[in-house]
């Protein structure tokens, strides 16, 4: 938890406005995901089962909490990362983790929006976050390198741009997601020898 998510103007929040915090960034992370950016914040509060008043206590604007979510996916995603590179087999979780960041920010536009570093919303406001992403998955990219399973040539920008490129086709449904990230993850190994790019 940051500083961030127990403290309101520097004063602890209680146990019981933490909960509420932490049900109302659940049900909007949820309806933001299948819905976008137009459900109004009465309706989150009615899911969430809280007052408006609630939510506009812990974040003041829409966008305020449509930011508090990415701030909390990218950061999520950036330890996910971190904890793959520690694991025993780093080349397997880097090309498991490109996986399921392609299929799982394919069906959420508020994670697409963050990692394309495109949307509406400010990006200042999650850029340490998306440091956060690229700095696990700098650190995972690293790992599987060393052990000879990814092209010693990639950098994590250039990881990131290629995930975004398989976000984007994915998104405009005119091909099939698996077969776009097999090609991509298949162009991300070293070439074996005797193998030319060509071949």
């Amino acid at each position: 938890m940051t500083s961030a998510d127990s403290t309101v103007a520097g004063r602890p929040l209680r146990a019981d406005a933490r909960r509420n915090r932490a049900r109302v960034l659940e049900v909007a992370q949820q309806v933001f995901a299948e819905e976008g950016l137009a459900v109004p914040i009465d309706e989150i509060a009615r899911r969430a089962g809280v007052g408006v008043g609630t939510v506009y206590r812990h974040f003041p604007t829409k966008e305020a909490l449509f930011v508090a979510i990415i701030v909390e996916r990218l950061r999520g995603v950036g330890e996910v990362a971190q904890e793959l590179a520690k694991g025993p087999d780093a080349g397997k979780g880097f090309f498991a983790f490109f996986e399921h960041m392609v299929r799982d920010a394919s069906l959420n536009k508020a994670l697409f929006d963050a990692l394309a570093a495109s949307g509406s919303f400010n990006q200042e406001l999650t850029a340490e976050a998306r440091q956060v992403m690229l700095t696990g998955l700098g650190d995972l990219l690293d790992k599987a390198q060393a052990a000879g399973e990814v092209r010693a040539d990639l950098t994590a920008a250039d990881v990131k741009t290629l995930m975004v490129g398989c976000l984007t086709m994915a998104r405009q449904g005119t091909t099939d997601p698996g077969l776009i990230v097999g090609v991509v993850c298949d162009g991300m190994r070293p070439i074996s020898p005797g193998r030319t790019p060509e071949a």
